[in-house]
């Protein structure tokens, strides 16, 4: 479309399945450069990008071209198969099935960029689950409207 300007802001986190240790020290970086050309193949931008072994938090653009959930399942399916061509521990590798998403407002980028980068000292006190319900609170996501079995089962 002409005339049309959009910069939409995404904060997700999405986690190996059962939440296995799979993002490593030697994987991560890695991980998150080819993460980051997935992203922009799709004309997206990937802002930050840090995670735990078993999960990963991103920053990114999502051009309105493309579907959130579109984005996400190439960035999943894309970032699987590299780690597939890997030798090693990484054949088994695999993401949950879903993911969580959470606009970001321009004003508050620096706040979330800067929240991704504290990843290892955050979870130095607190566990994924304790994080995730914090990121719900924080969002305004009542506890009572989602099951807690299809967010950690």
């Amino acid at each position: 479309m002409a005339h049309t300007f959009t910069d939409l802001l995404y904060h997700f986190v999405f986690s190996t399945k059962e939440r296995r240790l799979f993002i490593d020290g030697d994987l991560q970086p890695e991980l998150i450069r080819m993460l980051g050309g997935i992203i922009r193949d799709r004309k997206g931008r990937l802002l930050e990008c840090n995670g735990m072994p078993d999960h990963i938090h991103l920053l990114m653009v999502v051009p309105s071209t493309i579907a959130v959930s579109d984005m996400l399942k190439a960035v999943k399916a894309g970032a699987t198969n590299w780690v597939h061509s890997r030798v090693g521990k990484t054949r088994a590798f695999c993401w949950q099935e879903g993911f969580s998403g959470f606009t970001v407002s321009y004003c508050n980028k620096d706040a979330v960029a800067s929240y991704i980068r504290g990843q290892q000292t955050h979870h130095q006190k607190q566990t994924f689950e304790e994080e995730y319900v914090e990121l719900l609170r924080r969002e305004g996501i009542s506890l009572e409207s989602y099951d807690p079995r299809f967010i950690f089962g």
